[in-house]
């Protein structure tokens, strides 16, 4: 998830982008170790946008927040054909399967914002009665690892935070990042907020993607941007609009604040996991 961050502490309220929650167009330094272009087929197979593509310890991120292992990237396409309208909710290739299961979330070396925002957000997914349900654990081997990296703004946005999607197995992406940055939160982090961009993280590792994926600019303004434009990759959920959806927890860009699920969003989890 990303939010617009002009360089100033106090200005940090402009605009917000979720994108599993990555810098939003921000400007790269040039990378030692650049995406071959073996690496970039491989993701526009998989439907997903090749534009900003950044290579990380754990893979390469992709669409601002998503992280994708080398391991996704070599397993073969089987979704269905995409479905482009304006804004619906939409689903990866893989989804969390063996249900009804618990996931459980550890929160790592992180502050007691990030622990309550950990805990509002599994409140609100539990409260769906899906068959999939979440719990905070402290001890153990977690399904899903809440850690912090520091990284500031670059290029007019800042990352908020960034996940990644299910793997073929049918299990959870297990790591969810949240920027510890001043200026992602600030000094005294608002727990909704907090919450609402973990919420969204946790939607991608259950296997959503972005609502408006097909046009970023709906919540993100500026130019209009295709996330992925492979056809495969994000399927339409059954029952969701054909129109502009606003205040999904899904949309690509955060709006600064508290974010929880709309009405259509809870069509979409029910669709999938109810």
């Amino acid at each position: 998830m990303r939010k617009q961050s002009i360089p100033a502490l106090c200005c940090m309220a402009a605009a917000f982008v979720f994108a599993s929650c990555q810098k939003n167009g921000a400007k790269q330094e040039v990378q030692p170790n650049p995406v071959s272009a073996e690496v970039l087929a491989q993701i526009k197979a998989n439907g997903f946008s090749t534009d900003n593509v950044q290579k990380t310890e754990d893979g390469y991120l992709v669409e601002g927040d998503i992280l994708l292992t080398a391991d996704q990237l070599k397993e073969k396409v089987i979704s269905p054909v995409l479905r482009v309208a304006n804004t619906e909710q939409y689903r990866t290739n893989y989804l969390v399967t063996a249900l009804p299961r618990v996931i459980t979330v550890k929160v790592v070396n992180l502050g007691t914002a990030f622990v309550a925002g950990t805990d509002t957000a599994i409140a609100r997914y539990n409260r769906l009665n899906l068959r999939v349900k979440f719990q905070r654990i402290t001890s153990g081997t977690p399904t899903i690892t809440i850690k912090g990296f520091n990284q500031g703004p670059s290029g007019g946005y800042i990352t908020l935070g960034s996940s990644g999607f299910p793997t073929s197995g049918g299990n959870p992406y297990g790591t969810i990042k949240m920027n510890t940055n001043q200026y992602a939160y600030g000094s005294n982090p608002n727990v909704l907020y907090v919450g609402s961009v973990i919420q969204h993280e946790i939607g991608h590792c259950i296997g959503m993607r972005h609502t408006d994926y097909m046009d970023r600019s709906y919540s993100c303004g500026g130019s209009a941007v295709n996330e992925g434009d492979g056809g495969v990759g994000a399927i339409n959920i059954p029952g969701t609009p054909t129109g502009p959806d606003a205040n999904s927890w899904m949309l690509a860009c955060s709006n600064g604040g508290n974010r929880t699920f709309n009405a259509n969003d809870v069509i979409a989890l029910n669709y999938l996991y109810h």
